[in-house]
């Protein structure tokens, strides 16, 4: 036996960053703060991060916005399916994530983890179907046609569940992607890893870099930039306490940011769609009607 047979091997600890434009940035600050277990037990280290982390994810999310907005339904749906797939391959990774950042034995995380990627899949059923949900043709009084369709609002700022790592998380940023907004998330403050490791699989899962950004570190630092970003289109309050939650609101009124107020969740019921219709637009379209040459068109 050699030395090398009874060597003592140290462990890799994983180094968490940040998740902007695609790619993995540590914080421009370099700052990190400790990120305990749920039975006290130190994990890792995450990115502190800045504000001017959470302007660069604001710039990154808004030059993403116009290819993510453009795509097709079908291709946005194609894009969500791809991340559960991914998701589920590294399942056991998110399993022992979730249970040592929730106390979770390993059997009830692993089944967070499905309802997860079950949720991906659910969203990605509904990104060609939306339309026909929330659009539609309206009776008017007149030779017209008048048609509503909806739109992506834009920049969305998502302050993921603070308790729900993955499963919250998901439930919360999968409607406002697969509706043609790009967002920027601010992840649980103490159980941010499965957050933060959910970027590795958006960078391999075919989503255009930019449409999801993903931030660690203490919500009432970083999230007052992004409500009062005028870049910023929509917030949703959902990880935020109610005494930030005002303050974020009256922030967000400046541009007339649509808010999504924090409410009584529970992240294993069915989903619906009010969260696939939180953060769209209505465009309706008038269009005369009649004969060839009169003024209008007939179809």
């Amino acid at each position: 036996m050699n030395a090398v047979d009874v060597a003592v091997r140290l462990s890799v600890f994983k180094t968490y960053k940040n998740f902007v434009g695609g790619k993995f940035p540590r914080s421009e600050s370099g700052r990190v703060y400790e990120v305990s277990s749920a039975k006290g037990q130190w994990l890792a280290n995450a990115p502190r991060s800045s504000r001017k982390d959470a302007r660069d994810a604001v710039v990154a999310a808004r030059k993403a916005f116009g290819g993510w907005s453009g795509a097709t339904a079908y291709n946005r749906g194609q894009i969500l399916y791809r991340v559960a797939e991914m998701l589920e391959g590294r399942r056991e990774q998110y399993a022992l994530e979730v249970a040592e950042a929730e106390g979770l034995s390993r059997g009830k995380a692993a089944a967070q983890v499905d309802a997860a990627i079950d949720r991906w899949v659910w969203y990605a059923g509904w990104t060609d179907k939306i339309a026909q949900v929330a659009g539609g043709a309206n009776p008017v009084a007149g030779p017209y046609f008048n048609l509503s369709t909806p739109e992506p609002t834009g920049v969305v700022a998502v302050l993921a569940p603070q308790k729900s790592s993955l499963l919250g998380l998901v439930s919360v940023l999968a409607p406002v992607i697969a509706t043609g907004n790009t967002a920027v998330v601010v992840t649980s403050e103490d159980r941010p890893l499965p957050a933060l490791s959910l970027g590795e699989v958006l960078a391999t899962s075919d989503v255009p870099g930019g449409t999801v950004n993903v931030l660690s570190g203490r919500t009432a630092e970083i999230a007052p930039t992004l409500a009062a970003h005028m870049d910023v289109n929509a917030i949703d309050l959902t990880g935020a306490p109610a005494d930030l939650a005002a303050e974020l609101e009256a922030a967000a009124a400046d541009n007339l940011k649509r808010v999504l107020r924090p409410g009584a969740d529970d992240w294993s019921a069915d989903p619906g769609t009010a969260r696939l219709t939180a953060f769209l637009e209505t465009k309706t379209v008038w269009h005369p009607t009649g004969p060839l040459g009169a003024g209008g068109s007939s179809y």
